[in-house]
C-alpha cells in the first residue's frame, strides 16, 4: 500500500512521515509528483504556516489539486489533512485577506477569538478531543494542538471531533472518504499514533 505524503514546502513532513511509519505504514513516499498522488493508495496533506502561503505553494505544482481531486473525490481514495491540510479542504480561509481552499467540506477558516479574554491565542498545547456523533477513526482522548485559525463548518454534520480553548473549536472534520484534524497526530505520542493507525487500516 502507498501513502502519498505530498511535499508543498508545508513544513512538517519529516516528523509526519516518521509518525506514519511507526504507526505501521510500510511505503510512505514524499512527493511532489502528481502521477505518484493520482495512484496513490492513502493520501495525507500535512501544513504548517499561513493558509494562503500553503494554498499558493500546493497549487503551484502542476496537476497536484487535479490529482488530489481525481483520487480522492473521483476514486474514494482515503485522504487524510493535517492541521493547515485539514484547513485546505474549506471554501475558504480568512488569514491575510480572503483565500478560496479546496472547497472539500464547505465552511470558512478564521482566527481564533475566545470568549473569555484571559485564554490566549494560538491554541497550543494538549487539549481534550471530544467526540460528536461516531464519527469515522476519531476516539476521544488528548492530542496536541498549535494554531491561531479554525475550521467553521457549514453543516454540523461535517464536525467530527471538537475541543474548547474559550468556547468550541473544531477538532477534525470528516465526509465519506475525507478526514481532517486541526490536532497534530505526529506531536500526539500514543493518541496520535493510534489514530494514525486506524487511517491506515480504514475501508470507508
Amino acid at each position: 500500500m502507498t501513502i502519498a505524503l505530498i511535499d508543498y514546502g508545508a513544513g512538517n513532513l519529516h516528523s509526519v512521515h516518521n509518525a506514519l511509519r511507526k504507526a505501521g505504514a510500510d511505503n510512505v513516499v514524499i512527493t511532489a509528483d502528481a502521477d505518484l498522488v493520482r495512484r496513490a493508495d492513502r493520501i495525507v496533506l500535512p501544513g504548517v504556516g499561513a493558509f494562503r502561503a500553503c494554498r499558493d505553494a500546493l497549487v503551484a505544482i502542476p496537476g497536484m489539486v487535479d490529482a488530489m481531486n481525481e483520487a480522492v473525490n473521483g476514486r474514494g481514495i482515503p485522504f487524510l489533512g493535517v492541521c493547515v491540510g485539514m484547513q485546505l479542504l474549506a471554501d475558504a480561509g480568512e488569514e491575510f485577506g480572503r483565500h478560496e481552499g479546496l472547497c472539500w467540506i464547505p465552511g470558512t477558516v478564521r482566527l481564533v477569538e475566545p470568549t473569555d479574554p484571559t485564554v490566549k491565542v494560538p491554541h497550543m498545547g494538549w487539549n481534550d478531543v471530544v467526540l460528536n456523533g461516531a464519527p469515522p477513526l476519531i476516539e476521544a482522548g488528548e492530542a496536541y494542538f498549535l494554531h491561531s485559525y479554525h475550521y467553521e463548518a457549514a453543516d454540523p454534520a461535517h464536525v467530527a471531533a471538537v475541543t474548547d480553548h474559550g468556547g468550541p473549536l473544531v477538532a477534525a472534520v470528516a465526509r465519506d472518504t475525507i478526514i481532517g484534524c486541526q490536532f497534530h497526530p505526529e506531536k500526539s505520542q500514543r493518541y496520535g499514533l493510534s489514530f494514525l493507525s486506524r487511517f491506515l487500516g480504514w475501508k470507508p
